[in-house]
C-alpha cells in the first residue's frame, strides 16, 4: 500500500508559475513508477507527466513539454511538479499516482494503482 498526499495548488495568472508536491508514504523508487494527471471540468483525466527515477526515463504529454518538469526525492519520498508558464486549459484537479514498474512509463489511467486526493490548479487570463 502507498498512500499519498498532495500539496501546492492555488490560483495563478497566466504565465505565472506553481510547483505541486507529493509525498508518499513509503519509498517508491524503483518498485514503483511515479505520475502526475490532471482532470478538468467535463473531461476525462489525462497523464502530464510521469517518471522513473532508477530508469531515468520520463513522459511528458505533448501540451506541457517544456514548461512542466517532474522530479522526484528519495531521500523525502516525494515526487514534485514543477509548472511554468501557465496557461488557463492547465486548469483542473492535480492527481499524484503511483503505479508498479513494469519497465515503461504508462500514461494510461488503469496502469496506477494508487492515487492521491488531488489538488486544485486554476490558472486565469
Amino acid at each position: 500500500q502507498v498512500q499519498l498526499v498532495e500539496s501546492g495548488g492555488g490560483s495563478v495568472q497566466a504565465g505565472g508559475s506553481l510547483r505541486l508536491s507529493c509525498a508518499a508514504s513509503k519509498y517508491t523508487s524503483g518498485t514503483y513508477y511515479m505520475a502526475w494527471f490532471r482532470q478538468a471540468p467535463g473531461k476525462e483525466r489525462e497523464a502530464v507527466a510521469t517518471i522513473h527515477t532508477e530508469s531515468r526515463r520520463t513522459y511528458y504529454a505533448d501540451s506541457v513539454k517544456g514548461r512542466f518538469t517532474i522530479s522526484q526525492d528519495n531521500a523525502k519520498n516525494t515526487v514534485y511538479l514543477q509548472m511554468n508558464s501557465l496557461k488557463p486549459e492547465d486548469t483542473g484537479i492535480y492527481y499524484c499516482a503511483a503505479g508498479l514498474w513494469l519497465g515503461f512509463c504508462s500514461s494510461a489511467v488503469k496502469a496506477y494503482g494508487y492515487w492521491g486526493q488531488g489538488t486544485q490548479v486554476t490558472v486565469s487570463s
